[in-house]
């Protein structure tokens, strides 16, 4: 729901600082880590790198360099942000082939994220998105997920068209996975309608109806039952999908009061 306030994406930012590290002091990647939700902006992200011993002053001077220029970048939206460095020493190291490391890196550069489309009809709402959301390596894998959302299926077919172009040149197997079909909003539709006037019986004044950019079952349920008429409303969440989600409790009566209005008034 916050992918059009520009956050930072733990795994991009950590690609940028990779591709120094490799191209200056020959750092060779044994480990990338990041994120753990698919519709969620990755907030966290690491990994494991060798470079020679003569080196490491070099490689932390990079890295604080680019602590400092995550900062400047993102200042107003992750005023927390690091991005730090840890040394340990290793006699012998199990690091990616140079070509697959150079892939992954290339990969992950050319991944598209964030707003890909707004809304023509609705001003300020995200139509289409995608997200560099997770990535892990196995045994023999490095395995990157990404989520694509919109309210217009075709939308959604073209960016996963994107993904899979991207993902082909790297040399990758690309699976897809069922996601959440599109719901185009609906202002004349005739539940809302119902809706709006039980709100305003109940509480005295007008509802703002907005439309968000999220995943919901109503897009699941829309695509087995094409035309139904819905709409979703609920308590007051902040920080869905994230370590700070949390929930209004006072919006709770407030809800259940309001859904047996609605099924008061149902026609």
């Amino acid at each position: 729901m916050e992918i059009d306030k520009g956050r930072g994406n733990s795994i991009k930012i950590l690609t940028r600082v990779l591709i120094e590290l490799g191209d200056a002091v020959g750092a060779r990647l044994s480990l990338i880590e990041g994120g753990n939700k698919s519709n969620a902006i990755p907030r966290e992200a690491e990994a494991v790198v060798f470079v020679p011993s003569k080196d490491v002053k070099k490689a932390k001077k990079i890295v604080e360099k680019w602590n400092t220029t995550a900062k400047a970048e993102l200042a107003n939206v992750e005023p927390d942000l690091q991005i730090v460095v840890e040394d340990f020493a290793a006699k012998k190291a199990k690091v990616i082939k140079k070509p697959q490391q150079s892939a992954i890196y290339r990969t992950i550069v050319s991944l598209p994220h964030g707003v890909l489309k707004m809304s023509a009809d609705i001003p300020g709402l995200v139509e289409t998105s995608t997200n560099v959301a997770i990535i892990r390596t196995g045994k023999n894998i490095v395995s990157v997920t990404t989520s694509q959302r919109s309210s217009v299926a075709s939308e959604i077919l073209e960016a996963l068209q994107t993904h899979w172009a991207i993902f082909s040149l790297g040399g990758d197997k690309v699976e897809h996975t069922e996601g959440y079909p599109g719901w185009k909003p609906n202002l004349a539709s005739a539940i809302l309608k119902t809706a709006k006037e039980s709100y305003k019986q109940l509480y005295g004044r007008e509802p703002h109806v907005k439309a968000i950019h999220a995943g919901l079952e109503c897009g699941i349920i829309g695509e087995k039952y094409p035309g139904m008429d819905m709409v979703s409303f609920g308590p007051t969440l902040e920080g869905v999908h994230s370590p700070d989600e949390k929930i209004h409790i006072d919006t709770v009566e407030k809800f259940w009061n309001f859904l047996l209005g609605i099924l008061k008034n149902v026609n």
